[in-house]
């Protein structure tokens, strides 16, 4: 079954979207997502969504990720919220998180700094409903010096097998299946020797 649009499910009544259940920190504004994508997860033919939202206003907080399943009655049902996960600044271009749905059903959620200081880096990372859970399947890092164009580094890793290129050689660490609510980027960057 194709997925369906994201935008008729971005004007569904807040109490599809977030449940009386859901406790307060679970619940955001509509204001405050920056970054929608809908794909099917899970694998059942329905559409599901994800979502990256902004903290409130005055935090020193992150962006968190809402990630929902379409339930048996055809509402979206929170299957995780992850407060706090995800790098990215709204005052400046080039610095702004996203969310996109791959055909596959895996999500790509990429964090960057495109415009700030020398230091330049993209990450994305490759995320796949698992065992009833999301995981973290897999990692890319790239990152330049604007003075010193010398100095780049580049990774390519899928979590699941431990394998992968870092600066165009073969990197292998261990194979891991990581929620990705537990998640840490520095894990990643251990993984492919950039730390």
């Amino acid at each position: 079954m194709r997925a369906r649009p994201i935008l008729p499910l971005l004007f569904l009544p807040l109490s599809f979207l977030f449940p009386a259940a859901a406790s307060a920190a679970e619940t955001v504004e509509l204001s405050r997502i920056v970054s929608a994508a809908a794909g099917d997860w899970n694998k059942d033919g329905d559409s599901d969504l994800a979502l990256i939202v902004r903290p409130a206003e005055g935090s020193d907080e992150d962006n968190g990720v809402y990630l929902y399943l379409t339930g048996e009655n055809g509402a979206l049902e929170l299957k995780s919220a992850i407060p706090n996960k995800i790098w990215g600044q709204f005052n400046f271009a080039g610095q702004a998180p996203a969310i996109e749905a791959l055909p596959s059903g895996s999500l790509l959620i990429t964090s960057h700094n495109d415009s700030i200081g020398r230091d330049r880096w993209e990450q994305t990372l490759t995320v796949a409903y698992r065992n009833f859970e999301f995981v973290v399947a897999g990692y890319t890092y790239s990152s330049y010096d604007t003075l010193d164009l010398d100095n780049t580094s580049k990774c390519d890793l899928n979590v699941l097998t431990g394998k992968g290129k870092s600066n165009d050689k073969p990197v292998v660490a261990k194979g891991e299946l990581i929620l990705f609510k537990d998640w840490n980027d520095d894990r990643g960057q251990k993984a492919c020797g950039l730390q």
